[in-house]
């Protein structure tokens, strides 16, 4: 897990910012945080905190635009030297990847020593920091990659994995939210030892589909497996307008949002069926609406028609701010099968 990466990646190819509040993204009343280094993290500025509300908390922030692509690349030699080591290589983000090093391609037969190779590596080739975690599980090794940030690794071994669960905070769970958190605060639950006494069947009335995998992660259980093919599960984009948007301005803006989602569409081959629009207003408050369509949603054209559909469909604002346009719900292309002839 790289450090504040996006900010770390402006502050290294711009000495002036090295050490300084920095936040990635757009200032103002119109902008919003992508990425925030250390230093501003201290005064409480968040990605996706508003440009506003962050210069509040941080007069002396220092705003930067972003540039995907630099960003891009540098994931790509982190990749890179990653697959030096194993090819089982689960992204989670630019920034972020599950390993699975039982059997390494080279290094020490050890989780540990491999870690702190690809992290000096790491800062050899990119002059960046990186965190680890280290464990059995891939809910432990998340966790743990927090633990000693930045630039540090910590390691939960099965022999003190159950403890360290018991006494750690269920905010710090990953997969557990602010709202659920709040949820269990309330039945008494504040630390992972106080899921423990609610059985299988308790936890699945409660927590509905997540309740198997909360009452497994108190335990010490996670067996899912590093998955280097890890499928899109969506694809969209979205604008934030530096003015509100008015009910006539929207079709045009729309429009050329649904020209990018086709182009990512194109680029990446991904079929889906349904298509999601979202409406942020001025304060605020935000709209989603959905329709899924029998078959793949496959032109620029279809993909405008339905989410022009989907806006009007909601009783508009003016004052918008912010729209956007997902693709979801892949459809699986089945493999052909090969036929067994009995000679």
């Amino acid at each position: 897990d790289m450090d504040a990466f996006v900010a770390s990646v402006e502050q290294r190819d711009n000495p002036d910012l090295q050490g300084k509040p920095v936040a990635v993204g757009g200032g103002g009343t119109r902008g919003v945080v992508a990425a925030a280094s250390y230093e501003a993290r201290k005064f409480g500025v968040r990605s996706a905190m508003s440009g506003r509300m962050a210069q509040q908390k941080c007069p002396h922030l220092i705003f930067v635009n972003s540039n995907f692509k630099k960003y891009k690349l540098v994931s790509a030699i982190i990749k890179s030297i990653f697959k030096e080591y194993t090819d089982l290589i689960e992204p989670l983000s630019l920034d972020e990847a599950y390993l699975d090093v039982t059997h390494t391609k080279k290094g020490a037969p050890s989780a540990t020593l491999i870690a702190e190779e690809i992290r000096a590596r790491i800062l050899e080739q990119t002059n960046l920091t990186a965190s680890a975690g280290i464990s059995y599980c891939k809910f432990l090794a998340k966790i743990a990659s927090d633990e000693n940030k930045p630039n540090g690794q910590f390691v939960i071994t099965p022999d003190h994995a159950q403890d360290f669960i018991d006494t750690l905070p269920i905010t710090k769970f990953f997969g557990i939210g602010k709202s659920m958190a709040e949820k269990m605060h309330k039945m008494g639950v504040f630390f992972g030892k106080d899921l423990k006494p609610y059985d299988l069947a308790d936890m699945k009335i409660r927590f509905g589909k997540s309740g198997e995998y909360y009452y497994n992660i108190c335990r010490g259980i996670d067996n899912r497996r590093v998955n280097p093919s890890r499928e899109r599960k969506s694809l969209g984009a979205e604008r934030t307008f530096k003015n509100d948007l008015t009910l006539n301005e929207l079709p045009e803006k729309l429009k050329n949002i649904a020209e990018e989602v086709y182009k990512r569409k194109q680029k990446s081959k991904f079929t889906a069926k349904t298509l999601t629009v979202k409406i942020k207003y001025q304060d605020f408050t935000q709209v989603t609406r959905s329709k899924t369509s029998f078959d793949e949603i496959k032109s620029q054209n279809e993909i405008y028609d339905k989410a022009i559909e989907l806006l009007y469909s909601e009783e508009l604002k003016d004052s918008v701010r912010l729209i956007g346009i997902t693709l979801s719900n892949e459809i699986k292309k089945e493999k052909p099968s090969q036929l067994t002839l009995k000679l």
